[in-house]
């Protein structure tokens, strides 16, 4: 499956972004699909993930109550909704498919990455 990001940009503290994660090559609605970040000079992590059918979703305590994620299966797209971003949000944000986690946080799991995209948040 390719994976393409989009809806990076610019964003003082307060205010939001929509991530978009557009699929094809494989059938979307197999894969759970994962957000993962990375700042400069660190260590990509996990921020959010949700199941084949959008039924369960995940999230990194750092971003629990600010950022949704959602899927459309019929649009083969993922998004992530982010909401009262904070300059510590600022970083290259990746969305990744994986067939059947064992754990949803683990980047080991996710065998498809897109290129990311780039969110920067101004103090």
């Amino acid at each position: 499956v390719q994976l393409q990001a989009s809806g990076g940009g610019l964003v003082q503290t307060g205010g939001s972004l929509r991530l978009s994660c557009a699929a094809s090559g494989s059938t979307f609605s197999n894969y759970y699909m994962g957000w993962f970040r990375q700042a400069p000079g660190k260590e990509r992590e996990f921020v959010a993930a949700i199941r084949w059918n959008g039924g369960s979703t995940y999230y990194a305590d750092s971003v629990k109550g600010r950022f949704t994620i959602s899927r459309d299966n019929a649009k083969n797209t993922v998004y992530l909704q982010m909401n009262s971003l904070k300059p510590g949000d600022t970083a290259t944000y990746y969305c990744a498919a994986a067939s059947n986690p064992v754990r949803v946080t683990s980047l080991g799991e996710y065998a498809y990455w897109g290129q990311g995209t780039l969110v920067t948040v101004s103090s």
